[in-house]
């Protein structure tokens, strides 16, 4: 999640996408999210096995904030909110 181009990021995982996302533009999803205004899904990505999701997730929150653009922007260099391709 993200609040515009290149702003603040969430980095978070669950299990319903788009519940979570719906959740996280009304401001019951997280206090960082509601606190910030992240209501844009600008990257999402599958997983089978929660357990490596959430492995995965804690290696993201590590990386630095240029890391994390470049794995952004390689398939969405705009940051063109994806929810609607979800639904």
């Amino acid at each position: 999640m993200a609040d515009r181009y290149r702003g603040t990021l969430y980095v978070g995982v669950t299990a319903h996408l788009a519940a979570r996302v719906l959740q996280h533009r009304s401001g019951t999803g997280s206090d960082f999210c509601a606190r910030y205004g992240l209501t844009r899904l600008v990257w999402a990505e599958p997983g089978n096995d929660i357990t490596q999701c959430i492995a995965h997730e804690k290696r993201l929150k590590r990386w630095r904030r240029e890391w994390k653009f470049a794995l952004f922007e390689r398939d969405n260099p705009d940051w063109h909110d994806r929810f609607d391709a979800l639904v």
